[in-house]
């Protein structure tokens, strides 16, 4: 409080007389209010962290909104932990990489092979590399079906690029419904995470939803397995090539990352 007595800009008193003190919760028209000064203190307590317009859903949380944020926010942190993973994972087997990842480097190498030399397991390759690579999808589904279009627009909220990618995302599974799914992996830049989350949105059921995402990711492998393919031994060559120069490539990619959030934060917090 300032060190002025509030109520000496009281001209509407009587000289002498004392003003009437204000109940629990009131506020005299003539002070100067700070944090703290005659409101409730549930009023005055912190937000809560679930009240932030940046969240996807309205009102408080419930279980499944703390499950399926928890399950969003494990993405981020699981594709940062396995980069390195990854990278080790090329140099020790292809097929090893294609079932952890469903790796399009994988998909090329396996086709390059087939070309070049005996390959008979291939289609375990291309298998394993679709299954594998839609195993997180589920979870923008079931985001889509809590909060539906609030889970779009904190996607959308990253960035001005991101705001762009997100509407023509969205624009393309409004056009499309359920074949939109299919045709997201062939459109490079926009989030499939919306498309996803559009279809848990409008009510497709989960079956189907994983049907038509594991047919685009087969076919969508299977075209750069046949690229390995038709390419042949400089395909080969150049996998070999980035397996040996890879961890230098996980740290650049991990320092991208990690410069990028840092600037994230620091934008967000300056606004």
């Amino acid at each position: 409080m300032s060190g002025t007595d509030p109520w000496s800009a009281r001209p509407d008193l009587p000289p002498g007389e004392e003003p009437p003190t204000p109940e629990f919760g009131q506020v005299d028209p003539g002070t100067r209010t700070e944090p703290g000064d005659g409101v409730p203190p549930e009023e005055d307590a912190q937000r809560e962290w679930w009240d932030d317009p940046r969240m996807p859903w309205t009102g408080k949380p419930g279980r499944k909104d703390i499950w399926c944020w928890s399950c969003i926010a494990f993405l981020g942190v699981y594709g940062l932990a396995t980069l390195p993973l990854r990278t080790w994972l090329l140099g020790l087997n292809t097929y090893a990489l294609a079932a952890f990842s469903g790796s399009s480097i994988a998909m090329v190498d396996i086709g390059a092979g087939l070309r070049v030399g005996d390959e008979p397991w291939w289609w375990t390759g291309l298998l394993m590399g679709a299954l594998t690579s839609i195993k997180f999808d589920w979870i923008f589904w079931w985001a889509g079906r809590l909060w539906g279009h609030g889970i779009i627009e904190v996607v959308a909220g990253r960035s001005k690029f991101a705001a762009r990618t997100a509407a023509g995302a969205e624009k393309l599974a409004r056009k499309f419904g359920g074949p939109a799914v299919f045709l997201i992996y062939f459109i490079p830049f926009f989030p499939s995470a919306v498309v996803y989350a559009f279809a848990g949105d409008v009510g497709m059921r989960l079956r189907k939803f994983l049907l038509i995402d594991f047919a685009g990711a087969l076919v969508y492998r299977g075209i750069w397995m046949y690229a390995g393919y038709q390419i042949g031994a400089p395909a080969k060559d150049f996998v070999t090539t980035l397996a040996r120069y890879s961890s230098y490539l996980t740290y650049a990619a991990i320092a991208i990352v990690v410069i990028a959030s840092i600037v994230r934060g620091r934008r967000a917090r300056s606004v």
